[in-house]
This record gives structure tokens, C-alpha cells and sequence, in this order.
């Protein structure tokens, strides 16, 4: 007989050594994706194309940050301290793939500066897939005009 419960607890009981394992091969830990969230961030509140975007949604920045700081750490080190849900907080905003690219551009360069290159490129690649994903998310979550048919 299978056990749901079970298989639980060996994936809950798996998670600190699969962290410990991506700290060691990326040399990250929440400290450094704490720096490079307030780096990175730094940069976007400075951008012409994605400052406004954010100002105007973001009115006290630290619980932003702290948020952030806990999805990248799910995200890279499998942590679990993210619960939130990110595709319905971007639904609605109004960027195309021109802002998600230079998002990229900025945490490319962040990451480059902040963490080792094992680590840069670890959270680059899931950057990358997290941009693709929100951008076709967000891109399908508004409503749509079917054109007709000629």
C-alpha cells in the first residue's frame, strides 16, 4: 500500500540536503541572494524603463524586499520560505517583453557582480525561465479580442 504522508515526509526530510548540496556546488546562501535582491533592486528602482512600474506599485520596499529575498532563495537553493503567488501579482501590469528583457539585463549584471560564477549562472538560467514563464503568463492573463475570421 502506498502512503501519501510518507512520500511527504522523505521529500520534506530531502530538501536540506539538496540545499546543502546547491550551496556547496554555487557557493550561494541567503546572505548573498539577500545582497543581490537589494543590488538588484537598487538598479531597477534607477531604470528609467522599470522604475516607474515599480514605484507605483511598491509603496514600502522592505517587505518587497524581504519577499524577494525568500523567492530567491526557493528558487535557487529549494528552501521553501517562499509561499506566495507571483504570476496574478504581475498580471495586469503594463510591460511587454522589452521590460522583462531589460530585467534580465540588469540581474545578469547583478548576479555577475555579487555571486561566485557558479552561482551567476545558476541564477541566471532560473531568471531566465522565471521571465519566459511570467512573460507568457502575463501576456495570456488579460482579456483577448479573437480577430474575425476572413
Amino acid at each position: 500500500m502506498h502512503d501519501a504522508a510518507e512520500d511527504r515526509t522523505v521529500a520534506r526530510s530531502a530538501r536540506p540536503a539538496m540545499t546543502a548540496a546547491l550551496m556547496e556546488r554555487t557557493g550561494l546562501d541567503d546572505d548573498i541572494l539577500t545582497t543581490l535582491v537589494h543590488r538588484f533592486y537598487t538598479r531597477v528602482r534607477a531604470d528609467a524603463a522599470l522604475g516607474p512600474i515599480f514605484e507605483d506599485r511598491i509603496a514600502d520596499w522592505t517587505p518587497h524586499l524581504d519577499r524577494m529575498a525568500a523567492f530567491w532563495s526557493s528558487v535557487a537553493l529549494m528552501t521553501g520560505r517562499y509561499h506566495g503567488a507571483p504570476v496574478p501579482a504581475h498580471a495586469g501590469l503594463p510591460i511587454g517583453w522589452e521590460h522583462f528583457d531589460r530585467w534580465l539585463a540588469l540581474f545578469r549584471k547583478t548576479a555577475q557582480e555579487t555571486c561566485t560564477a557558479d552561482g551567476a549562472a545558476h541564477v541566471i538560467a532560473c531568471a531566465e525561465r522565471i521571465a519566459r514563464a511570467l512573460h507568457m503568463a502575463v501576456g495570456n492573463a488579460g482579456p483577448r479580442t479573437v480577430p474575425p475570421l476572413e
